[in-house]
């Protein structure tokens, strides 16, 4: 059904290798949702610039936040379009040569029109699922932004216009071509761990129970 995938356009469309691609909502939600930094291109003064910043989806549309008097945030609260990806990467593939060596690996392409949320209730409640994105329940463990702060920060929403996915899983690829004897191939895997917390100075007791979870976050195979 229509409802399922996003929508396809020349920005998204995959090209290359289109059989490791995908428009479906689940696969594309899901690598936006495990992800904690995503990489948003815009065109600035005439210059492609491409930033890494934290994100939250929420829904159809993704939630960023930043100084408000960072250049990049100008741009995208001028309503500019940008593109938003994500990339987890879960093994090194080894080959029987460098050319047929890969990564398995899942990414996100987003791509919509920046818009900046200024209703400061909106505004409020963006930056709880942003917080709540990088540590689950955490925004009801800590005190609401000051309305000194929330003038600091420029919050944008980017509604998803169009998105792809890209995945690749598995072995080498056998070559066409006689391997040699002796060399070995396979698939080195990957994962970003969660260490335990190292409080700060002065800080009470232990952990509250959303920084204890984290503890047990894993990324990848």
């Amino acid at each position: 059904m229509a409802e399922q995938e996003y929508p396809v356009g020349d920005r998204s469309r995959v090209r290359r290798k289109p059989e490791r691609g995908s428009h479906e909502r689940a696969v594309v939600d899901a690598i936006l949702d495990e992800g904690l930094v995503c990489h948003v291109g815009v065109v600035v003064d005439s210059r492609p610039v491409v930033i890494p910043m934290s994100y939250a989806r929420d829904g159809g549309r993704l939630i960023l936040h930043g100084a408000a008097g960072s250049r990049l945030m100008w741009a995208l609260a001028s309503g500019c379009e940008a593109c938003v990806t994500v990339t987890h990467l879960d093994g090194i593939v080894v080959a029987h040569s460098a050319f047929d060596s890969s990564m398995n690996y899942r990414s996100a392409v987003a791509f919509g029109r920046a818009r900046a949320i200024d209703d400061p209730t909106a505004k409020r409640r963006a930056l709880d699922v942003l917080t709540d994105h990088l540590i689950p329940g955490r925004a009801g463990e800590i005190r609401p932004p000051t309305d000194a702060e929330l003038a600091a920060t420029t919050v944008i929403e980017l509604v998803i216009e169009e998105a792809s996915a890209k995945t690749r899983s598995g072995p080498p690829s056998k070559p066409a071509r006689s391997i040699p004897r002796g060399v070995w191939s396979g698939v080195v895997p990957l994962r970003l761990t969660a260490l335990p917390a190292v409080p700060a100075p002065g800080a009470p007791g232990e952990p509250p129970a959303s920084v204890r979870r984290v503890g047990g976050r894993v990324s990848g195979t």
